[in-house]
């Protein structure tokens, strides 16, 4: 009778178990199924680099291999909007892709701030005219992301809010693009790399101010690109692409599915 009872009460326990561990799966579920989820952003949302571009999207090239994609496969969301696209500033982000934001979002993603700092004429200032011309164009950029970026982000995620103010809203930034004494002997000089690199980490500093002013969520990826940068012998990102210009200094898919998704995947 004592053995019979313990194991009633075993498979009662059981039982209780596995409805609480079911129930669970049933929340987490219909969680995913309530959500609503719209990407924005830059080229780094919409994933150049990453190839395998959706048609559709012409130039804004947003890539079945971006993070926001890859988000939606693994977590099939009620409904999911993809307007991030390649060259936007916080502006076009303001203007151009804020259509599907509803009371009813529940999730936002972006990365943006980069272009407005001119990191795109800064990398080609680099690559082209040597040292000194890289050092004096990346302080440009420097005195911008200081001075002016604070306002433009501000701009842009008070757009966000206004448009969505029941989401979560997820920022992601940069990273750093060089792993300083690597495995390139040609190319840049160190000293252009080390200042390439220290003002990434001022625009990610400046980025994760202003959200945390907003309440927002701060994607810090620099942490997923360490040992992957360009120059660590197994790059996440594009050095630059002589064959097609738009890939240099953009995450490869590996640096999508391996660097942003993560971050997204453990934040959303």
């Amino acid at each position: 009778m004592k053995l019979s009872r313990l194991a009633s009460v075993a498979a009662t326990l059981a039982a209780l178990v596995g409805l609480g561990l079911g129930g669970a799966g049933v929340a987490s579920a219909q969680e995913a199924a309530a959500t609503s989820y719209v990407a924005l952003g830059d080229s780094y949302s919409s994933g150049v680099g990453a190839g395998s571009y959706d048609s559709s999207s012409g130039s804004c090239k947003r890539s079945t291999k971006a993070y926001p994609v890859l988000w939606k496969n693994a977590n099939a969301p009620a409904s999911f909007h993809f307007t991030a696209c390649s060259g936007a500033k916080t502006g076009d982000v303001i203007n151009n892709q804020l259509g599907p934001l509803t009371s009813s979002t529940t999730l936002v993603s972006i990365s943006v701030g980069g272009n407005d700092a001119g990191f795109a004429d800064a990398m080609t200032t680099c690559v082209l005219q040597g040292t000194n011309a890289c050092v004096a164009r990346i302080n440009e950029a420097r005195a911008y992301i200081s001075n002016t970026l604070p306002g433009k982000l501000d701009a842009v995620y008070n757009a966000i809010r206004g448009k969505a103010p029941n989401a979560r809203v997820v920022v992601l930034n940069y990273p750093r693009f060089y792993k300083l004494n690597g495995s390139c002997w040609v190319g840049l000089s160190e000293t252009s790399r080390a200042a390439i690199n220290d003002a990434a980490d001022h625009l990610s500093d400046t980025i994760a101010k202003r959200v945390a002013n907003h309440g927002f969520t701060f994607g810090d990826v620099r942490g997923r690109f360490t040992g992957h940068e360009i120059c660590s012998g197994d790059s996440w990102l594009h050095s630059v692409d002589w064959l097609n210009i738009t890939n240099s200094y953009h995450p490869k898919a590996a640096g999508q599915s391996g660097g942003y998704y993560p971050v997204m995947e453990s934040l959303a």
